[in-house]
């Protein structure tokens, strides 16, 4: 006679050396959770088993993984840094702004308007970078 059901195992267990036995959690936005259950799916594993062998395989390579997490800092970075210029410049024209209405005239509005470019541009291709790191691939 067949042994039921409830008493037969599907596999064999792991010895204990090789069992996971930590239950680290994380918490994912819904982007973040989409990305990740879409790359499970696609390489046919479990999310579990998807992010162990993930959390595995950057562990091992901590240079490269040191380098993916530097990159999108010194993005952010910039993007700071341009905020702060924006700030700056936003001050200039504010005195450009008086000495026009007082009937003067402003002999560094050009360099002012293109200071303004320049920092409007950094902010640009700062948010354009991080986006396509974020989405893995490259700027547009």
């Amino acid at each position: 006679m067949a042994e039921p059901l409830s008493r037969r195992r599907q596999r064999p267990r792991q010895p204990k050396p090789l069992k996971r036995l930590h239950q680290p959690s994380c918490r994912m936005n819904d982007a973040e959770f989409a990305r990740f259950t879409k790359a499970a799916d696609q390489c046919d594993m479990s999310n579990a088993a998807f992010l162990a062998y993930a959390v595995d395989k950057a562990a091992r390579d901590l240079t490269r993984t040191a380098a993916e997490i530097a990159t999108e800092r010194e993005v952010i970075d910039e993007i700071f840094a341009a905020r702060r210029h924006l700030g700056r410049i936003h001050g200039l024209f504010n005195q450009v702004a008086k000495v026009l209405n007082s009937g003067d005239s402003a002999p560094n509005l050009d360099a002012t308007a293109r200071a303004v470019l320049g920092a409007a541009r950094r902010m640009d291709d700062a948010g354009d970078a991080l986006l396509a790191h974020r989405d893995g691939g490259t700027p547009a």
